[in-house]
């Protein structure tokens, strides 16, 4: 299960600041029905209760510190279920309905090992996934994807990336939707006018073609590229090396109209009727936006869809 970047950046940070004390790992293995979380999802917690993540939104998170503050002092890991009929949720702490199924570990070579926080670190920098596999009769885990019966894998995804392409007044909104969805982004313009600290702080700034920036970056599964320009020769550019790529999202402003001409530039430029389709054109999911804080809406959203497909 992808887990939003932010939340387990924060997490792993959070194991390295508290590596000197007894700690406990619970993981959501398993959901049915409406579950508040989704299965990978981790609460780390210390021995003096202070926790960092959730594993139920709040409603059982009462009962996994119970469970870890048991798992700190004797060194066993935990299977914990929760269930309930959605009408009868709230009597039971569960007022989202569901099922989930939680291990509790604790942080040792012989559950969780600390040095498999630093793991997945490590992958995240490199942009790569790494999926680690846990024994839940034992409650070991290990680094691997493929275990036998009875274990849970857990994959972690590299963190996932917007290039917004275009540093316009539609940029400013999504830029700000995205580092709310725990999606990095990055603007991209040749333009310097455009592209300011004043405009986009806090934002990384890329004032290469976007041909140059974009292929650099590498995007892939966990890539987003959208176009906002509305200059061929800064959009066209970007898209060529978007689809060139394993890119998950590419959607491209403008009409029907806009696009058709858009079609007609890359197929000259040797890209495929197949490849062009992977193109979000108009981009976003039509709800009949206006103005920019709308339009950024509905491509955030598209991007979020493609995401999660």
């Amino acid at each position: 299960m992808t887990k939003p970047a932010a939340e387990l950046d924060r997490l792993i940070a959070t194991a390295r600041d508290w590596s000197d004390a007894p700690l406990a790992l619970a993981t959501v293995t398993a959901t049915w029905g409406s579950a508040p979380r989704p299965r990978g999802s981790h609460m780390l917690v210390h021995q003096d209760g202070r926790f960092e993540g959730s594993v139920s939104g709040g409603c059982v998170e009462g009962e996994v510190l119970h469970a870890a503050a048991e798992t700190i002092r004797d060194g066993r890991h935990r299977r914990l279920e929760f269930g309930v009929a959605d009408e009868s949720a709230w009597e039971v702490g569960l007022p989202c309905g569901g099922h989930i199924e939680i291990l509790v570990q604790p942080v040792t070579d012989g559950g969780f090992s600390p040095a498999l926080f630093g793991r997945i670190g490590d992958a995240r920098t490199r942009g790569e996934a790494l999926s680690l596999a846990t024994d839940l009769a034992a409650g070991q885990t290990i680094e691997a994807s493929e275990p036998g019966e009875n274990w849970f894998v857990n994959r972690y995804a590299p963190p996932r990336r917007l290039l917004i392409v275009g540093a316009v007044q539609i940029a400013q909104a999504l830029a700000g939707f995205a580092r709310g969805l725990d999606v990095a982004p990055t603007l991209i313009d040749p333009r310097g006018r455009f592209l300011t600290n004043e405009r986009f702080p806090g934002v990384e700034l890329d004032d290469r073609w976007p041909d140059e920036a974009v292929a650099e970056r590498r995007p892939d599964a966990a890539t987003a590229v959208v176009t906002l320009s509305h200059d061929p020769k800064i959009d066209d550019p970007a898209l060529i090396a978007a689809l060139r790529a394993p890119t998950c999202y590419i959607a491209a402003l403008g009409s029907r109209r806009s696009h058709a001409k858009r079609v007609e530039r890359l197929t000259a430029a040797g890209i495929s009727a197949e490849q062009i389709a992977r193109i979000d054109a108009p981009a976003g999911l039509s709800i009949n936006a206006q103005g920019p804080a709308e339009i950024a809406l509905s491509i955030a959203a598209g991007m979020i869809a493609a995401f999660r497909r």
